[in-house]
């Protein structure tokens, strides 16, 4: 690899991780192109000039459930699903299988703070959450309510567990119906209403909330709201020209499903036709004990426009409704993309294949543990597998660097004989690399093959609940960082120096032309750049840097021990016809091993 190729490979680097330390992880403070502003919660949105009138930045209230209210639950192995009758509706879900509190037997609740329960109707007075529903029965598997609007329609709430063996089931996944029947010999029109799809908050005091949103899916792409849709401001906030913070954000329709999610959780309905919209609020909540930053989650709706009733007919409103970890491989079995949830392929990711490498990479990391038992040691098996699989590209790209690192002084000669002469510098040049079998660009491919895997992985992790609260060796948790300790309150966290030292080991190891100063600076501060990238990073991507360059430092052993075939040079050949005297036999400059 040249100078030129050395600087592209550098640069493509310092872009990747540039992009990745700002452009994913910040909540862009912008609002989607197609959004639309409401001048209040729970009423039609309306135009954005009427916004004046509403203060800016209100935030949704936290709503108790009333004294008197009645829970009925639904129940199985994965979830407890806890119904009020106040709203006839879905007040939290708990997740027997995820822990509140790594080491507590707590179960993770969502929707436990919130301003709806979960699919609760909004917008007809009467039917929403102030109004207790008549609880006609309950199953183990089936809840069903009923409450009578203005003693002209009646209507019955239906909750129902699904069964995994069926097409679409899953035992975090509900279905609903919300039935409307005439009672009268005329016709009635339904006010258009909301379904709540819940409250999303922050998972602890160290999420600073980069993949909680409310996203949708309009049957074309994915929309992800972030907080920072809302809050207003921006570089003009500076010369008082920065955007206005917004109390509610409506995202048009169609809309196939919405979610409210964080970085392991998520509420998803599916309505069986498409909803008119997504509506979106903030929501302030009780900050946690062991921080004095704000908690701002954010609570979202699908709007859905009802039909008028014929005398005595019936319309109803259902779907299915999932309330559970972001488990790509339970998301990847429903049939309208809901697995779009994971972000594979928000922002920068898609341009890198995130939306097929990751669900790779998934799919190997869960096998590998069906195999291992230990998520730790199915990361390793993951990373060695895809190492594997690209192992010809690399050895063909790794020699070749080898072969262009010891062209170095032709080269040098080349370009001293044809300073002048550019064009008859690139033609003996491109004879000088045909004549040695050498590929200009082939160091660069260990680059381009590494970049795709590692933005694949590294979005699989942002949402993998399978590694939360996981332990290996001395980390507890492959989601966060393997703080064993803080030095001057600085924490110690050991993977990512670890990762460090074998990326400086196999800088070391691999051949490389002569550079300049700046180059030789840029290819210093690489491990640096490498640690501090992953320093605060779940340390299962520093565990899966740290095998990648375990096992590429055992392959360039190997290769520098290997004698190159340095192509036909002799006279007749391109190297001595183009290159002249400066076409010479090829010193192998492989550093000697010390003893």
């Amino acid at each position: 690899m040249d100078k030129k190729n050395l600087t592209i490979g550098v640069v493509l680097l310092l872009a990747a991780f540039a992009v990745l330390k700002f452009a994913p992880h910040s909540p862009a403070p912008t609002r989607p192109a197609n959004a639309q502003v409401a001048t209040a919660p729970n009423e039609p949105s309306t135009p954005a000039s009427a916004a004046a009138a509403v203060a800016p930045g209100t935030f949704a209230p936290i709503h108790q459930d009333a004294a008197e209210a009645h829970v009925t639950t639904l129940s199985n192995d994965f979830i407890e699903a806890r119904l009020t009758n106040y709203g006839g509706a879905i007040r939290e879900v708990a997740f027997k299988q995820y822990p509140a509190v790594q080491g507590r037997p707590e179960p993770y609740v969502f929707n436990f703070l919130h301003d709806e329960p979960i699919l609760a109707l909004s917008d007809i007075p009467g039917l929403g959450r102030e109004t207790a529903y008549q609880l006609v029965s309950a199953t183990k598997t089936e809840v069903v309510y009923r409450a009578v609007l203005d003693g002209k329609v009646e209507v019955t709430r239906t909750y129902r567990l699904t069964d995994p063996a069926q097409p679409g089931g899953d035992p975090y996944r509900l279905h609903h119906e919300t039935t409307f029947r005439n009672l009268t010999n005329a016709a009635f029109p339904l006010h258009p209403t909301t379904l709540s799809i819940g409250t999303t908050t922050l998972v602890n005091s160290a999420d600073r909330g980069y993949y909680l949103n409310i996203a949708s899916y309009d049957g074309k792409g994915f929309t992800f709201t972030d907080r920072g849709a809302l809050q207003g401001g921006g570089i003009g906030s500076i010369v008082g020209s920065g955007r206005p913070a917004l109390s509610v954000l409506e995202i048009p329709g169609p809309i196939v499903w919405a979610a409210a999610k964080n970085q392991f959780f998520a509420s998803i309905f599916t309505p069986n036709t498409p909803s008119n919209g997504v509506i979106v609020r903030r929501i302030e909540l009780p900050s946690f004990q062991d921080s004095k930053e704000p908690n701002i989650g954010l609570t979202g709706a699908e709007r859905f426009n009802l039909p008028t009733l014929a005398a005595n007919g019936t319309s109803t409103l259902a779907g299915d409704l999932y309330v559970g970890p972001k488990e790509y491989k339970r998301l990847a079995n429903f049939a309208h993309n809901e697995d779009g949830v994971m972000q594979y392929t928000r922002g920068i990711y898609r341009f890198f294949l995130s939306g097929y490498v990751a669900p790779l990479e998934n799919w190997l990391m869960n096998a590998a543990h069906r195999w291992s038992g230990n998520w730790g040691v199915a990361v390793i098996l993951m990373t060695l597998m895809l190492k594997t699989i690209s192992l010809p590209f690399t050895l063909a790209a790794s020699r070749s660097a080898r072969r262009m690192s010891k062209l170095q002084p032709e080269l040098k000669a080349l370009r001293e004989k044809f300073k002048d002469n550019p064009q008859k510098q690139q033609a003996a040049t491109m004879a000088l690399f045909k004549s040695h079998k050498v590929n200009p660009v082939g160091g660069c491919v260990p680059v381009l093959i590494t970049m795709p895997l590692f933005f694949g992985f590294y979005a699989m992790l942002a949402g993998a609940a399978e590694l939360r609260f996981q332990p290996f060796l001395w980390a507890t948790d492959l989601s966060a960082p393997d703080t064993v300790g803080h030095l001057y309150g600085f924490p110690i966290n050991i993977m990512p120096l670890l990762m460090g030292a074998t990326t400086l080991i196999q800088m070391q190891l691999t051949p490389t032309p002569s550079v300049d100063n700046a180059q030789a600076t840029m290819m210093k501060i690489m491990p640096l750049m490498f640690i501090a990238f992953c320093y605060n990073y779940s340390c299962a991507l520093a565990i899966y840097m740290t095998i990648n360059g375990l096992f590429t430092i055992g392959q360039q052993l190997v290769i520098n021990r290997l004698k190159d075939d340095p192509g036909p040079v002799g006279p007749g050949t391109a190297a001595t016809t183009t290159a002249g005297a400066f076409a010479r036999p090829v010193k192998n400059v492989t550093p000697k091993r010390k003893k």
